[in-house]
């Protein structure tokens, strides 16, 4: 299918099952979704809690786990949406120069130059500028690198492609860093202090250039977009990321296909790709599943002393602040949002219904993260045919392993 068609399928699947994925968790007492999806409901039951962050880690076993239930709840319609919905029928290629990326680094670094280039850089974030520039096409044209940050990515691209690279970031201080390490390679690398959103940035970009962004935030990413297309310029290489980063309340679709769905998404709609992580310790999940179930155990605790049947979000508590137990916490939360404990409670009790409630919902997100890379591919989408329907040739594919970083696909769009 070309990008429209692949379009208007998935957002056929997301319209018709939004209540599996629109939804928020924290919020309910049972499963949303229960009567609507009889068979899912049993069968989400029916998974152990052990095997839980197994199957969440990994897209292919969950849905195949899941898929004979939701084959029996969808029925006439199952074929043509599971199909949409395997992380297999979606999956992005990996493009072909990355596997050569190494390479392509060293044919411009020395040996003795690489550690000392890409110091101050984590290791994680050095493979994915590396695997970035490495589908970069070679061109004449001079770089735009939007929000910059300190300019690795743009560095590493003016020694690759031996061209002027403008870096545009907002924060002074970064710009200052940025450019002490671009003097010192004697790089044709010049730092812009500017705010991506102010009328002024667009002067910035430009029609004969290569603008490039990796992990542009939400709205700052899209401002590119509708810069460089106005611009007509000539070459854009994004990767797009924190969706839910957004100005407006909803998500403002580009595309004349985005426009016409009926989807309405919010910025926790919009956070559902991004809740995946390939880098979390054990001790690390396991502290986040204290977390959760202490939140809910306090909602339920603030519920009660309120007597409002309604979520109260509470800030985040100092991981240290965790030994000191469940009760404390309570005490901690409530002094936070200004409540009074005056009705009699136990601790204990009160921690009982929020590890049951976690239970629930874990098997909630569960079944809301088979859509993490559908709803992604969705807005990835509404960019791509954005760009198209302004005069660009546009390729979309994964510029990097998922395990670099989740946020691997990339949009490369060239003027007609």
């Amino acid at each position: 299918m070309g990008f429209a068609e692949q379009f208007a399928a998935i957002d056929s699947l997301l319209v018709q099952t939004k209540a599996l994925w629109q939804v928020q968790a924290f919020n309910c007492q049972q499963l949303p979704w229960r009567q609507q999806y009889p068979q899912l409901a049993q069968a989400v039951w029916q998974l152990q809690d052990s095997e839980l962050e197994a199957l969440d880690s990994c897209p292919e076993t969950l849905f195949a786990r899941l898929r004979p239930a939701l084959q029996q709840d969808l029925k006439s319609e199952a074929d043509k949406l599971l199909s949409l919905l395997d992380p297999k029928t979606l999956g992005l290629q990996l493009h072909n120069q990355v596997a050569n990326h190494q390479s392509s680094t060293t044919s411009a670094l020395s040996v003795d130059e690489l550690p000392h280039f890409s110091a101050h850089i984590k290791g994680r974030k050095w493979q994915q500028i590396q695997a970035f520039a490495a589908v970069v096409p070679r061109t004449e044209l001079p770089i735009l690198e939007w929000c910059a940050g300190k300019g690795h990515l743009g560095r590493l691209l003016a020694k690759q492609h031996d061209c002027q690279v403008t870096s545009l970031e907002w924060q002074a201080s970064l710009c200052q860093a940025g450019q002490v390490f671009a003097d010192k390679w004697h790089l044709p690398q010049h730092f812009v202090c500017q705010d991506a959103f102010d009328e002024s940035a667009a002067k910035h970009v430009q029609a004969k250039q290569t603008a490039v962004a990796l992990h542009a935030c939400g709205d700052l990413h899209v401002q590119l977009l509708k810069q460089a297309s106005q611009s007509a310029t000539e070459q854009i290489a994004i990767s797009p990321c924190c969706y839910h980063l957004i100005r407006d309340k909803h998500y403002q679709p580009l595309s004349q296909l985005g426009q016409q769905s009926t989807l309405t998404l919010s910025r926790h709609d919009l956070q559902l790709p991004l809740q995946q992580s390939v880098i979390a310790s054990d001790s690390q999940r396991q502290l986040r599943l204290q977390q959760v179930a202490w939140r809910l155990g306090f909602d339920s605790l603030q519920r009660y002393q309120r007597d409002v049947d309604e979520y109260l979000p509470v800030p985040t508590m100092k991981q240290s602040q965790h030994k000191m137990g469940f009760e404390h916490f309570c005490h901690w939360a409530a002094q936070q949002k200004q409540l009074k404990l005056t009705k009699p409670w136990c601790a204990d009790s009160f921690l009982a219904q929020g590890i049951q409630r976690q239970r629930l919902t874990r098997r909630i997100d569960l079944v809301a993260h088979l859509f993490r890379h559908v709803l992604e591919r969705w807005l990835l989408l509404d960019r791509v045919c954005y760009l198209q329907a302004h005069g660009y040739r546009v390729e979309l594919f994964n510029f990097c392993d998922f395990t670099v970083t989740p946020r691997n696909a990339l949009i490369l769009a060239k003027k007609r």
